[in-house]
């Protein structure tokens, strides 16, 4: 199952006891932030979680898939995540006890 907006601003109200809408108020500005920072290109770092990073991607050919013909791919910024070490150990640590793994 994938976590979604709504999942956190139902987990966020009940953890700590808030109403809904002030739940769902925290989790849009804390998107807010996120975005504005990366936007403006600085890197967004979360201890324990991982560090979000903006990168530069050079313009580059490249071909459509539909006709093969050869095109030009113009340059642009694109969002990159890394995990932190301890997320990584948390990750794997439970899909070595998951019996569903089998």
């Amino acid at each position: 199952m994938t976590l979604t907006k709504e999942h956190l601003i139902s987990a966020l109200a009940e953890a700590n006891g808030y109403k809904r809408i002030q739940a769902a108020g925290l989790v849009e500005t804390l998107i807010d932030i996120i975005k504005s920072k990366l936007s403006s290109g600085e890197d967004v770092l979360v201890s324990g979680f991982g560090k979000f990073c903006v990168r530069e991607k050079r313009e580059r050919r490249g071909r459509n898939p539909a006709t093969g013909a050869g095109m030009l791919l113009a340059s642009r910024r694109v969002v990159t995540f890394k995990w932190s070490g301890r997320l990584r150990d948390k990750i794997n640590r439970s899909s070595q006890t998951d019996p569903g793994d089998s």
